[in-house]
């Protein structure tokens, strides 16, 4: 017999994005929205502001807070540190200098790129993957996006004097460390726990959770500026192209936008945080990334957020025969409705 799934994520999904082709609407994407004020309470939203979520890659600067909690070295002002701690909170492109910047973080810690055990891939970024492979490379951790995040949880293991050949496991210290800075960041200690693609251990949060987390970030130089969170901060912000690379929107944020916390995560999740404290978030219904950057984009302006750089990553043309015809439009009003407070929820089975 086929066991029950539980579809809640489905039943109070909003309009969040309207493909337009020509002078018809192609396709919806539904999806839920979240807005959170200073103090990470949830004030507005679309759908169900307080859906359970993986919240995929959007995770990685609240695991690099962990790492520093855990011994990694790279809390410091110097140019060094906040470049490798931006790269351990990206989803990189694979770009020589993300490359380089790993087997950095690596021989830091006195490792070698075989102590990597995240999944083998080739670089994200299309220029990268080509360059790539044109040089004879195969799928390996190193090229993969999230190698990064993955080198320092190494170097924070061996900081701390932990078993870096378990270091994925989710009994090891530094992910134990991990689960609590999640709950503790996101407000929200009922998480479940499943693997990320790249192997590591991921938590779930309440999308409100992940845009009070972001907030908190964004916020951590003014409010506590020698706290890890602080550091991850000024590093994203420092470095915004180590986070992503050439090309990519997050990157064009974090460089846009002065003091924004932002991250994008797979199967349609994004994050940002502003430097007061407010913070958002969303989930794309059915996973896709196309209409992410404009909703992230309508998220922003709806928080206030007023700068050159919006209307250049809201722009998502839709093509025909490789000229724009259409575009992916943002569909949340403005304003948007008030969140409701959080339901009580009976979690699903998987509860760690």
């Amino acid at each position: 017999m086929t066991p029950s799934l539980d579809l809640s994520l489905a039943g109070l999904a909003a309009p969040l994005a309207a493909v337009v082709r020509g002078p018809l609407v192609e396709s919806v994407h539904l999806g839920h929205v979240v807005l959170t004020g200073p103090d990470g309470e949830a004030v507005a939203g679309l759908g169900d502001p307080h859906a359970r979520v993986w919240p995929r890659s959007s995770l990685k600067p609240l695991q690099a807070v962990a790492a520093l909690q855990c011994g990694l070295d790279l809390a410091g002002d110097d140019d060094r540190s906040r470049r490798l701690l931006a790269l351990a909170c990206s989803s990189h492109s694979g770009e020589q200098r993300h490359l380089d910047g790993v087997l950095e973080l690596l021989a830091g810690a006195g490792l070698a790129p075989s102590a990597l055990r995240n999944t083998p891939d080739v670089p994200y970024g299309a220029e990268a993957s080509a360059a790539w492979r044109a040089a004879g490379n195969g799928p390996q951790p190193l090229a993969q996006n999230c190698s990064g995040k993955h080198a320092a949880m190494l170097a924070a293991c061996v900081a701390a004097g932990w078993d870096t050949g378990t270091y994925l496991d989710a009994g090891h210290p530094l992910q134990r460390q991990v689960r609590a800075t999640v709950a503790d960041l996101g407000s929200s200690a009922h998480n479940l726990t499943t693997v990320d693609g790249c192997g590591a251990p991921l938590h779930s949060l309440p999308l409100s959770g992940l845009a009070r987390a972001f907030g908190r970030l964004a916020a951590a130089p003014e409010r506590a500026p020698g706290s890890p969170e602080a550091a991850v901060a000024r590093a994203m912000g420092s470095h915004p192209e180590m986070v992503g690379g050439a090309g990519r929107d997050v990157t064009a944020l974090l460089a846009g936008v002065p003091g924004l916390v932002a991250k994008d995560g797979a199967d349609g999740v994004y994050a940002v945080g502003l430097p007061d404290g407010r913070g958002a978030a969303l989930k794309v219904l059915d996973g896709s990334d196309r209409p992410r950057p404009a909703v992230v984009v309508a998220l922003l302006r709806l928080l206030g957020v007023d700068a050159p750089v919006l209307d250049e990553v809201g722009r998502v043309p839709v093509l025909g025969h490789g000229r724009p015809v259409g575009a992916v439009r943002a569909l949340l009003p403005d304003p948007l409705p008030a969140a409701p407070p959080p339901p009580a929820r009976a979690l699903p089975d998987g509860l760690l």
